[in-house]
């Protein structure tokens, strides 16, 4: 069984962007030492533009093979003009608003998320699902959710886009490890207790 995992960046208190989403304020933070941890240990989570543009676009995928994201995230690669923000990794886009996929390696999954999830989950390879974003989809998926990867910016934003958009359920996780960066930066890792 492969490992959903929801790796994604947040605020000291728990935000994963303001009240419209916008994370841009956490960008400053991804500076030498930071990449170079993101590139050794998560290389496909940086985008293919991002890939591209600092020239890793031969990096391996170390972590996941699969990619599966909220309409609300995916919306700003489209914004940018990208349709598909993760080639190196099958993408998964969960939308019911979307009618049809505007890349062919972009895959809709319009109802039912928890089953296709549970479908991505059962199938073999030796690399994992990462949970992209948004705050609605991680809550539509927290039980199915068996790894934290938290990367915590030192910044407060007192109100905006919770991790979990969901109802109250507690769920518990086991701390795995810390680290630290020089710029404030803190990844705690956690995984569930089942």
């Amino acid at each position: 069984m492969r490992k959903l995992t929801y790796f994604i960046a947040c605020s000291i208190d728990g935000f994963i962007g303001d009240p419209q989403g916008d994370a841009r304020t956490m960008m400053a933070f991804v500076d030498e030492e930071f990449l170079a941890f993101l590139k050794e240990e998560y290389p496909e989570t940086i985008s293919a533009e991002g890939r591209k543009a600092l020239g890793l676009s031969d990096l391996e995928n170390r972590r996941f093979d699969t990619v599966v994201q909220g309409r609300a995230s995916y919306q700003l690669a489209l914004d940018m003009g990208v349709t598909s923000p993760y080639g190196h990794m099958r993408e998964f886009v969960a939308s019911r608003t979307l009618t049809e996929s505007p890349d062919p390696n972009v895959e809709l999954i319009p109802e039912d998320l928890v089953g296709r999830v549970r479908e991505l989950k059962a199938e073999e390879s030796g690399l994992g699902i990462w949970l992209c974003g948004g705050s609605q989809l991680a809550g539509e998926l927290i039980d199915e959710v068996d790894e934290l990867v938290i990367k915590t910016y030192p910044l407060v934003y007192g109100s905006g886009m919770p991790m979990f958009g969901s109802g109250f359920a507690a769920g518990e996780f086991t701390l795995e490890s810390v680290r630290t960066f020089g710029n404030g930066v803190l990844v705690r890792t956690y995984s569930r207790k089942r």
